[in-house]
């Protein structure tokens, strides 16, 4: 992965950041359009290359939305459970397949390692087309990751220790992969692009 998408993961300021919630619990997509505009309304927090078009790392984390992910999953051949009885990770690998591949590979077996089962992973539809020409030659390919819940181990903290620990130590021997977030309850949706290009991306 080159160092354009890299850079987000070594710095860690927050030079623009908001927050939206439901406060009676409810999840629509209401709060997901909101938030995009949140991200739209700090274009002059946001910096820019020399070129202008590709920014330095726009993002947001969201609830897990379980009728779009069961349903996108099942397209992909892979059941889904009830509601957090599985885990997402949203992944930056490699552009070259065979070490692509050879990461999956080695994630799905530190999983089994620590008592997770990975049921399968999706391919998360982007439009590079959009992007600033640095960006788009060295972005990564961009996939999801479903990891079951283990029959032993309860919902909510309990489950994402288990999905952190995974986590922790594939990112021990994985240098140029990303895990932008591995969680049964959020899900992070990040990269190089401006911040008006963000909901237009994914």
């Amino acid at each position: 992965m080159d160092k354009y998408w890299n850079d987000m993961t070594v710095d860690h300021d927050a030079c623009g950041i908001g927050t939206i919630v439901n406060i009676d619990g409810h999840a629509d997509h209401q709060v997901l359009d909101n938030a995009l505009k949140i991200v739209e309304r700090l274009d002059h927090r946001a910096g820019r290359d020399a070129t202008g078009k590709v920014g330095d790392g726009v993002g947001i984390l969201m609830q897990i939305g379980h009728r779009f992910f069961r349903k996108k999953a099942k397209e992909q051949g892979i059941e889904l459970n009830d509601e957090r009885s599985y885990g997402v990770g949203m992944f930056f690998l490699s552009q070259n397949r065979m070490q692509r591949m050879f990461t999956m590979r080695n994630f799905e077996v530190i999983c089994a390692k620590n008592g997770l089962k990975v049921l399968g992973w999706r391919e998360v539809p982007v439009h590079p087309e959009i992007l600033g020409e640095p960006a788009r030659v060295c972005m990564p390919m961009i996939m999801q990751v479903f990891v079951e819940k283990p029959q032993d181990c309860e919902k909510g903290l309990p489950f994402d220790r288990r999905l952190y620990v995974a986590r922790r130590e594939f990112e021990q021997s994985a240098e140029d992969t990303y895990i932008c977030s591995l969680s049964s309850r959020t899900i992070v949706y990040k990269g190089m692009v401006l911040v008006n290009q963000l909901r237009q991306f994914y």
